[in-house]
């Protein structure tokens, strides 16, 4: 353990699943959170090299791919986070491999976390009647005609499904991806 961080999460694996446009403060703080957790983190996305995030009201930084959605197996992790980003959620909810990989996460039982548009990819798997979820505001209606129960909340936990509505609910939102993970599998989700 490090004077930075502990090792609560170590030997967990993390799947983050983002491209070009997601929200940069959504991707990197949830990575840096539970890296300094002890967790591995692997950003995952539809190609090679890196993706570039978006600001706030322009282009961000560029964040390295670790894996391309070819190359990666719902087993060979312990949770799914999708940040969010207007440009990014909308390109990944139309890839069939990233919503494939999603409803798996989804079945799996084991934890999801997405946060302000993230979840429109989770809409996209057919999975999400009946749980209690949270978003940006402009999902709500998605949501709501998804099946899912919306709510105005920071943070909203439903058997391992985390969700969060904007930037400002971060610490909550990482807090409970590693409360989440500790907690350990939950049953399926359909």
């Amino acid at each position: 353990m490090s004077i930075f961080g502990s090792d609560k999460l170590k030997g967990k694996k993390i799947a983050i699943v983002a491209t070009d446009g997601f929200e940069q403060s959504e991707l990197e703080e949830p990575k840096k959170y539970l890296e300094g957790e002890g967790a591995e983190t692997h950003v995952i996305s539809l190609k090679s090299g890196s993706i570039k995030g978006w600001d706030e009201k322009d282009w961000g930084n560029k964040v390295s791919v670790d894996k391309t959605i070819d190359e990666v197996s719902v087993a060979d992790y312990d949770a799914l986070v999708l940040p969010g980003g207007q440009m990014n959620p909308d390109v990944l909810r139309t890839e069939p491999k990233v919503v494939a990989f999603a409803a798996e996460f989804m079945r799996s039982g084991k934890v999801v976390a997405a946060i302000c548009h993230g979840p429109w990819t989770l809409i996209e798997t057919g999975l999400l009647r009946g749980h209690n979820v949270t978003s940006w505001p402009s999902l709500k209606t998605d949501l709501t005609n998804a099946g899912a129960q919306w709510q105005d909340s920071e943070v909203v936990v439903d058997k391992g499904l985390i969700t969060s509505r904007n930037p400002s609910d971060l610490p909550a939102f990482n807090k409970k991806i590693v409360e989440e993970i500790l907690e350990g599998k939950h049953a399926p989700r359909s």
